[in-house]
């Protein structure tokens, strides 16, 4: 999907899922609607994830960002951290995301770095950070994922 193929993962992610037969870029990317809107997880492990998604075409009637494209970026990276540390016979579904809004964006980059806050048995959070190309905070996320059983 994309350019999931850029996607770059450390060696111990690569080791745990070697045996699992599963397409780790395509599994840990950004899904249909992320395509869409121009997601790129660039790095992912369960300690941070880091994407990245272009204003254009991702605005709202004013010509700003769309908090509901922030909240995309916020629940994409999260849930590949909590997947990750879920590992390959687990999955994780989001159940609570909440997101601030600190600073309208009209054009260029904003690039969104997801890291632990909590990593449990059952539930993982992240905190998602979204700055713009100015490194100024755009979003401030917060996403809760159960984790359970694949099967």
């Amino acid at each position: 999907m994309g350019e999931h193929g850029k996607t770059t993962f450390p060696q111990e992610v690569l080791d745990q899922w070697a045996g699992s037969g599963l397409d780790l870029p395509a599994l840990f990317s950004a899904g249909h609607l992320g395509e869409r809107m121009g997601v790129r997880v660039v790095e992912a492990s369960a300690d941070r994830v880091v994407g990245t998604m272009p204003v254009e075409g991702n605005t709202q009637p004013y010509g700003l960002l769309h908090g509901g494209a922030s909240a995309v970026l916020a629940e994409t990276l999260g849930s590949v951290g909590a997947m990750l540390h879920g590992g390959p016979s687990r999955i994780a579904v989001g159940v609570d995301l909440n997101c601030t809004h600190h600073r309208g964006v009209r054009s260029g980059l904003v690039t969104g770095v997801a890291t632990p806050v909590h990593r449990g048995r059952t539930t993982a959070t992240y905190e998602i950070v979204v700055t713009d190309e100015h490194d100024k905070r755009v979003c401030s996320a917060r996403l809760t994922c159960v984790i359970r059983d694949a099967g």
